[in-house]
């Protein structure tokens, strides 16, 4: 769903060659009381430093690391993470991911997770920066086992409107497909070209420059939750809640991405304990 980077470092697409191909590999198992970082495997530069227990045993966090520092024209990333019978694993970023300018070839990033029974996976990278003339396509695909739980978070931000800097050309593709015991329950796909009819339309993006979604897949939200969700304040944005069977999504459109961040968390805030039983909690990397 987002980039995994550490640095900031601008780059155009890589010279004299087809970019990066990077893969990595977690699978994560239920010891105990304890959830343990099991498998890890990489191959270029993608990769998890120690696993990390904020909450405890129960939850392993793992932050995903790209030392290149962005995704440019012609990189192909991939991650795969089980999450075993009975594991919780909480996946973040140490910092916003950036979709480099390409001088022609398309970068991609392919994640795919797997949620045995009784797992939990909170999928969780800070935003993604997509600079102008950036090329690429990005998907996430998830199996869940009939009560495993999934929450996912993503924000894109469309150009470094910081600087003045709006995504006027290139292209973002993306897809996101979650599946319960192998039958799709949502499958999404998207094109969002530089300066194209859907970045102003009222029924694309609407003049806004920051897009984050949050779907949830677990045990149904009850009505007064459901309610207290729906008054959250989305500060300079607007903020949707929707129910689709199974799922729950959360849509925001506004001009930055603390704005997303701060409702997305919110949500997540209310819902973490009737989805998981436990309190909301910021992931620490956001805070640093």
């Amino acid at each position: 769903m987002n980039a995994p980077l550490n640095a900031a470092v601008e780059s155009e697409s890589r010279q004299g060659g087809a970019g990066w191909s990077a893969r990595l590999t977690l699978g994560f198992e239920r010891r105990g009381g304890r959830t343990v970082l099991a498998e890890r495997r990489h191959q270029g530069p993608l990769r998890v430093q120690k696993a990390l227990y904020p909450e405890g045993d129960e939850v392993c966090q793992v932050i995903l690391i790209h030392p290149p520092a962005g995704i440019a024209g012609g990189d192909d990333l991939r991650v795969e993470v089980t999450v075993g019978r009975g594991a919780w694993a909480q996946v973040t970023t140490p910092g916003a991911g950036k979709w480099y300018r390409s001088a022609g070839p398309s970068a991609s990033l392919t994640q795919r997770v797997v949620v045995e029974p009784g797992g939990v996976c909170e999928w969780v990278p800070q935003e993604s920066i997509v600079f102008d003339g950036a090329l690429g396509s990005a998907k996430l695909e998830v199996d869940l086992a009939p009560d495993a739980v999934f929450v996912g978070m993503e924000t894109i931000c469309l150009g470094r409107t910081g600087s003045g800097e709006r995504f006027s050309r290139g292209s973002l593709r993306l897809e996101t497909r979650l599946r319960r015991q192998g039958r799709t329950i949502w499958l999404e796909r998207g094109r969002i070209d530089g300066g194209g009819g859907l970045m102003g339309s009222p029924a694309g993006l609407a003049g806004a420059t920051v897009a984050a979604t949050m779907i949830v897949a677990g045990p149904e939200v009850d009505a007064d939750c459901l309610a207290r969700c729906r008054q959250i304040d989305a500060g300079e944005g607007q903020g949707t809640l929707t129910c689709p069977p199974g799922i729950l999504v959360a849509r925001y459109l506004g001009p930055n991405s603390e704005s997303a961040r701060r409702w997305l968390l919110a949500l997540w805030r209310e819902l973490r304990p009737v989805m998981v039983g436990r309190p909301g909690m910021v992931p620490r990397i956001w805070n640093t």
